[in-house]
Order: C-alpha cells, then structure tokens, then sequence
C-alpha cells in the first residue's frame, strides 16, 4: 500500500513537473535581458532580473499596440462565451428533454461535426463572413465559433442527469416550458455553465489561425495573432516575447483558479448519464 501510494505521489509530481516547468521558464525568462537571454548555455535565473521585456512590450507604440491587442481578445472572448452559452444551452435543453421527429438524427449531426479538422473549415467561414462584409471586424472573432457543437453535447449530457421530477412539479404547478428551462434548470448547471464558459473562453482566447486570417489592421489583432509579430525573421528577442506569453497567460490563469471548483463538479457531472 505505501509503495502504491509513493509511486501515485511520484507520478503526480512528474506530471506536475511537465506542466509547470515551461511556466517557470517563460516567466524567468521575461525577467531577463536580452544579452542573458541569448546566453549559451543557458541559464535558469535572470541575472540581473530586469523588465526590459515588459517595458519593450508596453511600448512598442502604435506599431504593436499589445494593450489594444489585450483588450480585442478580451471583449471577444467574453462575447463568444456568452453566445456559446447562450445558443448551446437553448439546443441542449431542446435535445435533452423535448420530444420531436428527428431529435436523435440531429444530435447525431451536431456530435459528427466534431470529428471535422477546424482548418477545413477556414476557407468557407472566410468566404461567408467575407459576404456578410464582416472581415476585419469584431463580429469575425465571435460570431463564427458562437455555435459549438461540443458545448451542446456537454450540456446534453450534464441536462440528462437532472431529475426530472423537479421539471414534472414545475409543470403541475403551471410553469411553462421556458419558465422551467431558466428558473429551473439553468440554476441547477451552474456547474456544467462555468465548465463551459471557461472552455469558450480560453478556445477564443488561444485562437491564432482564424483571426490571422481575417484580421488584416495592427490595432483590430487579437492577443495571440499580435505577439506573432514580435518575432523577427532572422532574430528572436526573447524576453520580448516571453513577456508577451505572461501577457497572454494571466487571464486564463487567474480564470480557471477561479472557476476550478465549478469545472470539477461540471465535469464529473455531465458524464453520469447518456
């Protein structure tokens, strides 16, 4: 029992270890000078440790506007979320608990969609939001991933292991059926809501092929497509850009601390029934 327990311990740590190693290093890195950061070999700790990544970032002027960058990615990732929400809970609802002609085929559609690689899909989302006159835009980052067929599948899942007695009592009492989907079950996922407004988020967040591809002016860039830019084509400097991936981190850092509790019990519950 103690050597199981030891080697669950151990494996625990080298997992952890995978994880966070290249954290520490991105953040060490960011803190050191551009002459240390091109030391061979290289070092673990910045000596001296200084900001002149931070302060290479932050100024960059109107060329790499990085903040402007920031607050793109963050209204739209916030949006997406939102919309992803807002239509994945509705068609969940629908499949989960209405009954209709074709309820199994449709769903049996939207879970097919999953398995379809998303860069096959960029060239006739381009052509579409090309027609809506949409590119180079907001609306070009956040209205095309609104509709997330894995977020109607989780739903599902977390909405079918409700009782249904709660939704029988509701309807005896004169609830109809809207009534019952928000002050009903909507209260009842909070957990499965969070899970997936996190996951929305951070899929946004993350996001670099789409929006280099439709974003064409320096300040409509989302975070990610931005700090490509920072890369020179026959130099890198690194604590430039390490200092723009703590940027890009923080936020989906500080989220999933926060949500943390909420993802482990939407997790756990949205895969106790099928």
């Amino acid at each position: 029992m103690a050597l199981r327990r030891i080697g669950l311990y151990t494996a625990l740590v080298l997992l952890t270890a995978v994880f966070t190693v290249p954290l520490v290093w991105m953040v060490l890195t960011s803190l050191k000078s551009y002459p240390d950061a091109q030391r061979i070999p290289s070092t673990w700790l910045p000596d001296p440790i200084e900001t002149y990544g931070y302060e290479q970032l932050l100024q960059a002027g109107s060329q790499n506007p990085v903040l402007r960058w920031f607050a793109n990615s963050m209204l739209a990732a916030v949006a997406q979320a939102a919309l992803v929400l807002t239509t994945a809970s509705m068609a969940a609802y629908a499949l989960a608990r209405m009954r209709f002609r074709g309820r199994g085929l449709i769903f049996g559609l939207i879970v097919a969609t999953l398995f379809v690689p998303p860069a096959t899909q960029i060239i006739p989302n381009f052509l579409i939001v090309d027609t809506l006159g949409w590119l180079d835009t907001l609306a070009v980052i956040v209205v095309p991933g609104a509709a997330s067929a894995f977020g109607v599948f989780f739903l599902r899942q977390f909405f079918l292991s409700l009782p249904r007695e709660l939704e029988e009592a509701a309807t005896l009492d004169g609830a109809d059926t809207w009534q019952i989907f928000t002050r009903i079950v909507l209260p009842l996922s909070k957990p499965a809501l969070a899970t997936l407004a996190v996951l929305a988020f951070l899929t946004n967040w993350n996001d670099f092929l789409w929006p280099i591809f439709v974003l064409f002016s320096g300040d409509q860039l989302t975070l990610p497509a931005g700090l490509g830019l920072l890369q020179g084509a026959y130099q890198t400097d690194y604590p430039v850009v390490m200092a723009g991936a703590v940027l890009a981190s923080v936020p989906a850092i500080v989220l999933f601390v926060l949500a943390q509790r909420h993802i482990i019990a939407g997790v756990s519950r949205s895969g106790l029934k099928g």
